[in-house]
């Protein structure tokens, strides 16, 4: 007779699904909207990516450990997932708070500079640099910039992810706990 996995496993690994899920859906839909439909990323927008890259992979591990047996180690991977889109939402609204004008973006929203040799470079460059500001919203839909939008996701994306991991060590605390009894 199969042995099936208890509830809890079930609960943290659905969990653990739809939080891949949504990860996946909003990196594709940011990566459409830069290449299909032209809107480039500011430096911020970029680096809030980070969490969407490294987390899409880990939380793919994270259910194979939790299929395979390992809730520990599953757990580790729901809390280090839930960590990271928990700074991902703190800078998105440190992002979104800039567009909005709460406070002055990085510096990097302006561009780079570098020495120039003569005026005929400076005007060369003028006609082909394009800096895409940090503090200047490319796109809104329904109030929020892209970035108050990854607020929102990367809120739920920690909340979801720290939830399963929450039922994990509820379901080890328990299990535990029936031993000591």
């Amino acid at each position: 007779m199969p042995v099936s996995a208890p509830i809890t496993h079930n609960e943290a690994y659905r969990l653990g699904a739809v939080s891949l899920v949504a990860a996946i859906a909003v990196i594709l839909a940011a990566l459409v909207f830069q290449y299909v439909g032209g809107l480039e990323p500011c430096a911020l927008c970029l680096t809030e990516r980070y969490a969407y890259y490294a987390g899409i992979p880990l939380l793919f591990a994270t259910l194979i450990a939790l299929s395979a047996g390992h809730a520990q180690w599953a757990t580790a991977g729901f809390v280090v997932v839930s960590l990271m889109f928990l700074a991902n939402t703190v800078l998105g609204g440190y992002h979104a708070g800039a567009e909005w004008g709460f406070w002055p973006g990085p510096s990097t929203c302006s561009g780079a500079l570098r020495p120039l040799e003569s005026p005929a470079e400076l005007l060369k460059g003028l006609k082909t640099v394009r800096v895409i500001r940090c503090d200047q919203a490319s796109w809104w839909f329904l109030g929020l910039s892209f970035a108050g939008w990854n607020v929102v996701v990367s809120a739920a994306l920690w909340i979801t992810s720290f939830m399963a991991g929450r039922v994990l060590i509820r379901d080890r605390h328990l299990t535990t706990s029936n031993l000591l009894i």
